[in-house]
């Protein structure tokens, strides 16, 4: 049995490495789910984050990384129990000059310009909140969002508060920095929970994986592999709640 995973360009989550290929927490939680239900031959598809549903709606492969899950979004394929449940925050330049800690933060700031890769849910939330079009700048890959808060284009580029975490580490707390946002601040009560996406027809697939979800999540060996990644209790514990297990996620 073979199954084909898209994923991105996307530390921690998923990166490919020139000697060892695709790596990362949501790369490593599919292999380690894949091989315990018998899929005997996995191959990971690099593509953009805008292709993910589109491709695997079309059958162009058979499941994708997790992503947030949303009431659009699971409209168009099938979710998987969720798997982490993550906050967002920016990457902006050291020192943070514009002091933008929020949304909210950035939106009161004419001059400040927030970037976002394409089709991501950062973008209605960044509106949501009070930021104008006019404010965003849209990228198609991860890489040239950070490049563009280097250079100065962007003063901060949102994303996931544990990935720029990750990325700010990788590129040295000189250049650049990781700034988290408190919970409740974009208007959420829960942080927004992440899982894997199916085609509609795929429910056997779909079942056999949410299946060693249930008996995997969690576990020792589960949270020592996240925690080599950067993922942690805080990340994984949410997507644990009974209620969020159910089938009706809560987003």
């Amino acid at each position: 049995m073979k199954v084909t995973i898209a994923y991105i360009e996307e530390p921690p989550f998923g990166w490919k490495e020139p000697d060892r290929g695709a790596i990362g927490a949501d790369i490593d939680l599919a292999d380690a789910v894949l091989r315990t239900i018998g899929v005997s031959r996995i191959e990971h598809h690099l593509t953009t984050f805008s292709e993910l549903l589109p491709g695997v709606e079309a059958g162009r492969w058979d499941m994708n990384v997790p992503l947030f899950v949303t009431p659009e979004r699971a409209d168009k394929v099938a979710f998987s129990l969720p798997v982490w449940a993550i906050g967002d925050g920016f990457l902006v330049r050291t020192g943070n000059p514009k002091r933008l800690n929020s949304y909210a933060a950035l939106a009161e700031r004419d001059d400040a310009r927030l970037g976002i890769i394409a089709g991501q849910v950062q973008h209605e939330t960044a509106m949501a909140s009070g930021v104008s079009k006019e404010q965003i700048v849209i990228f198609e890959q991860q890489a040239d969002a950070i490049e563009a808060v280097q250079s100065g284009e962007i003063d901060a580029y949102a994303s996931t508060a544990v990935g720029n975490r990750i990325l700010a580490n990788r590129v040295g707390g000189s250049v650049l920095e990781a700034v988290e946002h408190e919970q409740g601040q974009s208007g959420m009560q829960h942080l927004p929970l992440g899982a894997f996406s199916f085609n509609r027809r795929s429910s056997d697939l779909l079942n056999a994986v949410n299946k060693q979800l249930r008996l995997y999540l969690g576990s020792p060996n589960h949270r020592a592999r996240m925690a080599s990644f950067g993922l942690t209790h805080k990340e994984i514990d949410p997507a644990l709640n009974p209620l969020n297990r159910s089938g009706h996620v809560d987003v």
